[in-house]
């Protein structure tokens, strides 16, 4: 399928306007759209008015939302929602609901980000915040990647172990593949490969109907918040459902898809299809996580492995046993696709971060002769976390998979500040730049972020802690919160009038809703913002609490690995 549609960059909307050069760092990411279902050639002017035409871009821009939303219900979300059905039944479902609208403004944050500039999430942090900030941020992602891939091949020795395949062979196999879909050379030829393995993920859906649970009460606890179990409970539901926000909203989704939307070559012309394939895929990641709480909750209801969850090994036996044994094959086949669907985008998320930050060359338009350096890291963290896994212990790996998915919760608020501030950068956004709504929204989920991370704290320092007690934790939180939205609007207020934005006239373009195509300068041109002491001290707290919180994470983690 071949769309002609041109995309430059470049292009401004006032001919009389000399075309500006763009912070486009990497030659091999100005060309044709070469996607999975369709290609849109760089010289073709012909506006899209039909909804063939209409359907037709959106086949060929569809990839980026849909691979990072699929990758992000890998072999940790697998653990993550095995655990909540089999434990505590339907009753955490609201928290998917509610993660929703915090999917799609990270993400659509993220992909503006990267049509707009050309310029990975890495190296905009680096350059904007300088090398203090930036390494804090990419330390972060590097060793949070790494444990993550790490459990991506514990859930393919699951898989394969159900299956009856040999672990040694399996994960070296599932690594040999992994590597050799990326070393082809070719973006398009990767991207088929991703998009295949996502429609694998829809096995799902018929493991859901084969099981059936009660959709009147999944119904039920979609829209009903609930807190399974008792107050001695309480501090272990708060560690899963920070899980599930780790699992589902995980910072290397931010590196990944802003560097892959500039892989794939999207700019702004394209960004209303970018966003829809956004939506496609926030809409399968949360349907196949509530599948897999519903179908779990109602293989274990009434049976002794109920409130008793392993791992999803344990998961696919207790299926097959309620729902005959295609239905366990079905789910370890799933979450083997899960596993290299997620191994593929932390590994990219990774190496494209490392060329970011290092200046390296980092594309998979290029081959492994054209791109050493990114090749060698994506090589490189696949072999060791496959290493890892065949030499470690089953019960380190197990703690391990929780773990990480709490870590990624715990550090989502850090990830989460920076992506604000960029998105508020007007030299690097322009007219693209986040209005008030989206701002006060972002803002508000960092707030309860750090409040779901005090809480944790608060458990493990206090395991008999009470409701009553969370409730205060919330309602003081609440309190700053709305404190700090009120210093941060007066001081906005203040800000405009003293330096007003005129969005249709500062930027000489119409607003981006009328198809503007602004894209950020050359980064040497830019002026780097100053930090005001006030937000230095605001996010060194921040960063120390962090600090404070992961490794009271660990703390309670091994206390939980001890059967304390």
């Amino acid at each position: 399928m071949t769309i002609k549609a041109t995309i430059n960059p470049n292009d401004t909307l006032d001919s009389k306007v000399p075309a500006p050069r763009t912070a486009v760092l990497d030659d091999a990411h100005l060309g044709d759209i070469k996607g999975a279902l369709g290609t849109i050639r760089l010289d073709d002017t012909a506006p899209r008015t039909g909804l063939s035409a209409k359907l037709k871009t959106l086949l060929a821009i569809v990839g980026p939302g849909l691979i990072v939303m699929v990758g992000d219900n890998d072999a940790g979300a697998f653990s993550t929602y095995g655990n909540a059905g089999q434990n505590y039944g339907t009753s955490l479902l609201w928290t998917l609901l509610l993660l929703v609208p915090v999917l799609y403004v990270n993400q659509e944050m993220v992909l503006r980000l990267g049509a707009v500039t050309g310029v990975g999430h890495a190296r905009l942090i680096l350059e904007r915040f300088g090398k203090f900030w930036g390494a804090f941020s990419v330390i972060d992602l590097f060793l949070l990647n790494a444990l993550t891939l790490v459990t991506e091949f514990i859930g393919i020795t699951l898989a394969a172990g159900y299956l009856g395949l040999p672990k040694v062979a399996s994960v070296v196999l599932a690594a040999a593949i992994i590597i050799a879909s990326a070393f082809t050379g070719s973006f398009q030829r990767f991207e088929r490969i991703a998009v295949a393995l996502c429609a694998g993920s829809l096995l799902l859906i018929p493991i859901y109907f084969m099981v059936h649970p009660k959709t009147s009460r999944m119904a039920h606890d979609f829209v009903v918040p609930n807190m399974p179990g008792g107050t001695g409970q309480l501090a272990t539901v708060m560690l899963l459902i920070i899980s599930i926000v780790g699992t589902t909203v995980a910072p290397w989704q931010l590196f990944f898809q802003q560097s892959y939307v500039i892989d794939k070559r999207i700019t702004p012309r394209f960004m209303k299809y970018e966003k829809v394939d956004l939506w496609i895929g926030i809409v399968i990641v949360v349907v196949g996580a509530a599948a897999m709480m519903g179908f779990t909750a109602a293989a274990f209801a009434g049976t002794d492995g109920f409130g008793h969850f392993s791992d999803a090994g344990a998961v696919a036996k207790g299926l097959a046993a309620h729902g005959g044994k295609l239905v366990g094959v079905l789910f370890a086949i799933a979450l083997l696709d899960a596993s290299i669907i997620g191994a593929f985008a932390v590994s990219l998320s990774t190496a494209y971060a490392i060329g970011d930050v290092f200046g390296m060359k980092h594309s998979l338009h290029r081959g492994v002769g054209g791109a050493k350096g990114f090749y060698a890291v994506y090589a490189g963290v696949v072999a060791a976390a496959a290493a890892i896994v065949l030499v470690a212990s089953d019960h380190t790996l197990g703690l391990l998979t929780q773990g990480v998915q709490v870590l990624a919760g715990v550090l989502l608020p850090s990830a989460s500040v920076f992506l604000l501030l960029l998105c508020n950068d007007k030299q690097v956004l322009g007219p693209w730049s986040n209005g008030p709504k989206t701002n006060a929204f972002t803002s508000a989920v960092v707030g309860v972020l750090v409040s779901l991370s005090i809480i944790l704290t608060a458990s493990v320092l206090f395991p008999d802690i009470s409701s009553k007690a969370i409730l205060d934790i919330m309602a003081g939180c609440g309190v700053v919160g709305v404190l700090a939205a009120g210093f941060a609007f007066t001081r906005r207020r203040t800000a405009t009038k003293e330096d007003p934005i005129d969005r249709t006239g500062r930027w000489g373009h119409p607003r981006p809703e009328a198809g503007g195509e602004w894209r950020m300068p050359p980064l040497e041109t830019l002026t780097r913002p100053v930090m005001s002491t006030g937000r230095k001290i605001g996010m060194g707290a921040l960063r120390g609490y962090l600090l404070i919180a992961m490794v009271l994470v660990v703390i309670k983690l091994v206390r939980t690995a001890l059967g304390h």
